[in-house]
């Protein structure tokens, strides 16, 4: 079998074959790490967040923080403050306490315990019930404030059950509910915090969700007139099993034709139906995550269906890809720094829209840990100031998430929107993408069956920031 070495991931072990996903070929993909090779990487991870956390903890006045995992019912910030392997206990409690001029105490109150999770937590005597525990370490430490996923506005911040906060409120006693506090903030920060160790990892993550939808809009996939739009979204499932991966979110496809109506939900293009058959002249536009150790991708990217005797895209559709990079450039080169707030960057890239006569609309969220992330997003939501603006944090990733919309000559006038998304990282210079963004149309339906595939010009990732 010949290997392919990526030569737009130079920091990446591509070299050689792997054979670690479901029957994948391994000569068309990157190669991705067996999970216990996972595993293993994402608990040095551990190891540093762990050294954060105590900082942390004091910049937002906690003294104790407790995370609570339910059989069945994992809350989504286990696998980041534990050891990321399965938790089969009936109750798992981890407890990280601002132990003064001991430190950072952490303690696991699991249903067993192996030599992992001792590697990151202390674990009480066999035996000992965990009610008992919290109790000793409430009595010595008396943490002014109790740290719990109470009170925040997305579901990572407010995970606790009602249950577990009644155990807590047993464990602790009742005069110790008073010190109940949201960990929102905290847990903002703790998630918001990029490792440099995770760079090269997520811009792997990120080269192969560019390949994924590569394949899905290519001919390999794509028959015009005969290929439904479900077909795509079944190829790009199928895809995630054969690499041995997840994705955080159903992928979508939209179709943009000329002559057809306009459908929107919440001021955006709707979805396409899934018995939408893809025709020649069509403008195809797919949004798709992969989960890949614990990180999460997001991409959009548009594909056109050349008509019979095209051999390019029309220049109004052209001018309507233009529009989005311009719109890109604004956001992440011109109104972008670390400390400005996420409000105010919008507002500059929308006014120089305004300036230019581009119709635009910006929706960027934070990613990593999850794909709506925790962080400072930048979008006509934040604009509002209906909450305190936030500011941007160098080293954060973004999905740089937006769309134009231009009238095409050669629709009659109707207007196309161009919609993209892209993972981006920030420096001191602004954002900038872990892989070449897209500068022209994914093309189908040509004689030779090929496809053009983004060019890599204008903002691309430059060497690694010093984060």
């Amino acid at each position: 079998m010949k290997c392919v070495k990526w030569a737009a991931l130079p920091l990446l072990f591509l070299a050689a074959c792997s054979t670690t996903g479901r029957n994948t070929p391994a000569a068309t993909m990157p190669a991705l790490l067996p999970w216990s090779a996972q595993i293993a990487e994402r608990e040095s991870w551990l190891e540093l967040r762990h050294g954060l956390l105590l900082e942390m903890m004091r910049r937002h006045d906690v003294g104790m923080w407790v995370v609570v995992n339910e059989e069945f019912h994992d809350d989504p910030l286990t696998q980041f403050v534990a050891p990321p392997r399965p938790y089969a206990g009936n109750r798992d409690v981890f407890v990280f306490v601002d132990a003064g001029a001991e430190g950072l105490k952490r303690v696991a109150l699991t249903g067993y315990s192996e030599a992992t999770l001792e590697r990151f937590f202390e674990v009480p005597a066999e035996g000992r019930k965990p009610q008992e525990v919290l109790a000793d370490l409430n009595a010595r430490y008396q943490p002014k404030t109790i740290a719990l996923g109470i009170g925040g506005k997305r579901g990572v911040t407010r995970s606790l059950t009602r249950d577990s906060y009644a155990f807590l409120v047993e464990s602790l006693g009742a005069e110790a509910e008073a010190r109940f506090v949201s960990a929102a903030p905290l847990i903002e920060e703790y998630l918001d915090t990029r490792l440099p160790e995770e760079w090269k990892h997520y811009q792997l993550l990120v080269h192969l969700t560019d390949k994924v939808v590569q394949e899905a809009f290519s001919p390999k996939v794509v028959v015009p007139g005969k290929t439904t739009v479900g077909d795509v979204r079944r190829f790009l499932y199928d895809r995630l099993w054969e690499l041995g991966v997840d994705t955080w979110f159903q992928p979508d496809l939209r179709v943009q034709r000329k002559g057809m109506d306009r459908a929107t939900s919440r001021g955006f293009l709707s979805p396409s139906k899934e018995d939408v058959v893809i025709q020649r002249g069509d403008l195809l536009h797919v949004d798709f995550g992969i989960t890949y150790m614990g990180l999460n991708s997001d991409w959009q990217k548009m594909a056109y269906v050349l008509n019979e005797g095209e051999t390019d895209v029309p220049d109004g559709l052209k001018r309507a890809l233009a529009n989005t990079m311009t719109l890109q450039d604004a956001l992440m080169l011109r109104a972008s720094r670390p400390g400005r707030s996420s409000a105010d960057v919008y507002e500059q890239a929308m006014a120089e829209m305004k300036e230019k006569g581009i119709e635009a609309m910006i929706y960027s969220h934070p990613l990593g840990n999850q794909g709506h992330a925790l962080g400072a997003s930048i979008d006509f939501r934040a604009a509002t100031r209906q909450e305190a603006p936030k500011l941007l944090r160098k080293g954060s990733y973004i999905s740089i998430e937006l769309n134009t919309a231009t009238a095409v000559p050669e629709w009659d006038g109707q207007k196309v929107f161009v919609m993209m998304e892209d993972p981006a990282y920030l420096t001191e210079d602004g954002w900038f993408f872990f892989v070449p963004r897209q500068e022209s149309f994914y093309l189908l339906g040509g004689k030779a069956g090929a496809t053009a595939g983004p060019q890599g010009k204008g903002v691309t990732t430059r060497g690694m920031p010093m984060l």
